[in-house]
């Protein structure tokens, strides 16, 4: 479910949504994988290709789809109860209004 939904990014991001390349790594269960956005496309790898992301993510495979196929969004409680984990969750609402989602 994780793989296909990665592999449809590409498909789904809005070019200009942002100015500067912002890059992303996801530890999503048993799938890694790092996201590159620049202003005109979305680039999806497998596995850990930078050695520092922007942003980190780390949550578990019915979380993440309950965000980005439900709507749900993660609130103070989820960051502290650890259901997600980010160093900087300020980049995860820029990534969702990317894909156009925010």
């Amino acid at each position: 479910m994780i793989d296909e939904l990665f592999a449809a990014l590409p498909g789904q991001y809005v070019p200009g949504s942002i100015t500067e390349p912002k890059s992303y790594y996801f530890s999503i269960g048993d799938s890694k994988k790092t996201l590159k956005l620049d202003s005109e496309r979305a680039v999806v790898e497998d596995g850990k290709t930078l050695d520092s992301a922007d942003c980190v993510c780390k949550t578990s495979a019915e979380f993440f789809t309950r965000i980005w196929q439900d709507g749900y969004r993660p609130g103070v409680f989820d960051f502290m109860s650890g259901k997600i984990k980010s160093n900087d969750p300020a980049a995860l609402e820029t990534l969702l209004r990317c894909f156009g989602k925010a």
